[in-house]
């Protein structure tokens, strides 16, 4: 009996602990090409995935992909797209690339891309909440998982939205708006006028006995320019579909309350007497048209799926306070879409658009149709040595450490909806400026080399919110991944710290790979090419083209 009991000791203990070159915390987008990159290099790597979910946004509902100059996008960003095209049999119209493939096949793609690459994926395996990161001076030594599990590495990297490795350790972070003077910046902070996805009439932010309405904030808009922790708004995309054999009605929320929605209900009739017509569903949410008669349902307009102003406590929450704020999430975008599509004040032919639409049941089949990731647009960002700011956007877009390419606008969605002297509702924080393709440096994945020596953090990089809110999109994070990835190999090969890792052979290795430096598209097409002779997996399953007829039995 004392023998069995000591060898199911040792057996715990070494299932509790286990070593590997990597870990990689976090299965974003952003985790999957980290964790794989530096797998393909030889690093034994484990990614630890708190959920039992992997592709963060990019799986999880975000398949209107946002890619700004398509021509910038290259590296394992550009593979994952390439080898959707692969899925998709896009060759057959003389493509190769599917930039908006549908949820389900995304995370196939992913979890095959870290099967080939012997990635350790291990999922529900969330950081300890507090006093999970143990470190020896600048060194990160070990990670602990709540359900016992430990960690220990040369390397790591937080690939998280939530940056809850890096906070844990101990390298400097902020989250909220800059004020306009710390960078330099005249869009950042508390914005003077706010144009896009603004109410186009005046609609009185409070009911006829003098009471606020549902959904705006009763504090004070703030100077502008001036600093905050407000936070740009989250939201759910939702996969839906008009196909009526594979479509769920708009589910009811628990507790659902008509009243909630008092000022939507307010503010439809109003624009309707504005426009001389109803808005139309594409103008209540942003459709993009997905494979297999499928939409991606993002926010669009004055008041929709973005839930303004409540999700300021989410960066720095505990679990609990996190799972609060993303059930409120869900109860307020279900609501949402059952008033539009059942309640009586909503102009009819918005409604009657509303009801030919419903959820895809064959996505999110685990979580009842419903995405399994919050879009954290934004929570926690490094603050590093290096921060890069709306300069690097628009008037510095070279570096000499040029890691990748990002072209996608300044955009920040609304941060806060309050009420103006006048009594009128308005929303403010929405950032829509243009920008030109730029180089993204290495430096901004690095942590003071004081502070973690062996970390790389390619999510919530060093950034201020005007250049994050360019430099967030999914494909950077896969390009910021890739080179991470390859980066810790490095690293962990040569035993040096990520600071010393060398630029020059780093980018070398990035291009052999199908990085993109330049603009232009001879420039991905030789990319492209790169990745194909690299990194060539089988073919598909031949499917049946849908026209064939069955041949007839005998």
């Amino acid at each position: 009996m004392r023998t069995l009991f000591l060898t199911l000791l040792l057996a715990g203990s070494a299932l509790a602990q286990q070593q590997f070159d990597l870990v990689v915390y976090g299965g974003t987008a952003g985790g999957v090409a980290t964790a794989t990159a530096a797998a393909r290099h030889g690093l034994k790597t484990a990614l630890l995935e708190p959920g039992n979910h992997i592709g963060g946004m990019v799986t999880g509902g975000l398949s209107g992909t946002d890619v700004g100059k398509i021509e910038v996008i290259g590296g394992m960003a550009l593979e994952f797209y390439w080898r959707a095209g692969r899925y998709y049999q896009q060759d057959r119209h003389l493509q190769s690339l599917s930039w908006m493939p549908e949820p389900g096949v995304a995370e196939k793609i992913m979890r095959q891309m870290l099967a080939d690459a012997n990635v350790t994926l291990l999922e529900k395996h969330r950081l300890v909440e507090k006093k999970g990161v143990i470190k020896q001076g600048a060194r990160i030594v070990e990670v602990v998982m709540e359900n016992g599990a430990r960690f220990r590495a040369k390397v790591f990297a937080d690939c998280s939205y939530e940056g809850d490795l890096m906070a844990q350790a101990g390298v400097s972070y902020t989250y909220g708006r800059e004020g306009t003077a710390q960078y330099g910046e005249p869009l950042a902070g508390v914005r003077a006028h706010t144009g896009s996805h603004q109410f186009a009439v005046d609609i009185p932010a409070k009911d006829e006995s003098g009471k606020l309405l549902p959904e705006v904030q009763a504090e004070p808009r703030g100077e502008p320019g001036s600093a905050d922790k407000r936070i740009q708004a989250y939201n759910f995309r939702v996969i839906a579909t008009n196909v009526a054999a594979n479509r769920i009605p708009w589910p009811k929320p628990a507790g659902y309350d008509p009243k909630r929605y008092e000022l939507l209900a307010r503010y439809l009739p109003a624009m309707t007497k504005y426009m001389g017509r109803s808005l139309t569903i594409n103008e209540a949410n942003l459709l993009r048209v997905i494979p297999n008669g499928k939409a991606d349902f993002n926010n669009r307009g004055a008041f929709s799926t973005d839930y303004i102003g409540k999700n300021y406590g989410y960066p720095e929450g505990s679990y609990a306070e996190r799972a609060r704020i993303w059930q409120d999430h869900i109860d307020y975008q279900q609501g949402y879409y059952y008033f539009l599509a059942n309640d009586p004040r909503v102009p009819r032919p918005l409604q009657e658009e509303m009801r030919q639409w419903g959820l895809a049941k064959d996505e999110f089949t685990d979580t009842n149709n419903w995405p399994n990731q919050l879009y954290v647009r934004e929570a926690r960002r490094m603050v590093g040595f290096f921060v890069a700011s709306q300069k690097d956007l628009q008037t510095q877009r070279t570096k000499s450490d040029v890691i990748g390419m990002g072209s996608y606008n300044s955009d920040s969605h609304n941060v806060q909806r309050h009420i103006t002297p006048e009594g009128i509702v308005l929303n403010e924080g929405n950032v829509e400026v243009a920008v030109q393709p730029y180089q993204i440096p290495y430096r901004v994945l690095l942590p003071k080399p004081e502070e973690a020596e062996n970390l790389l953090v390619p999510v919530c990089f060093s950034a201020s919110h005007v250049a994050y809110s360019s430099l967030r999109m999914e494909p950077q994070y896969m390009i910021l991944g890739h080179a991470a990835g390859v980066a810790l190999a490095m690293a962990a090969q040569k035993g040096i710290a990520v600071q010393s890792v060398s630029v020059e052979d780093l980018q070398k290795t990035l291009l052999a790979e199908g990085a993109v430096f330049e603009q232009g598209v001879e420039i991905q097409l030789k990319a492209l090419a790169r990745i194909r002779a690299l990194y060539q997996p089988p073919p598909p399953p031949a499917r049946p083209a849908p026209w064939a007829r069955p041949e007839p039995k005998k």
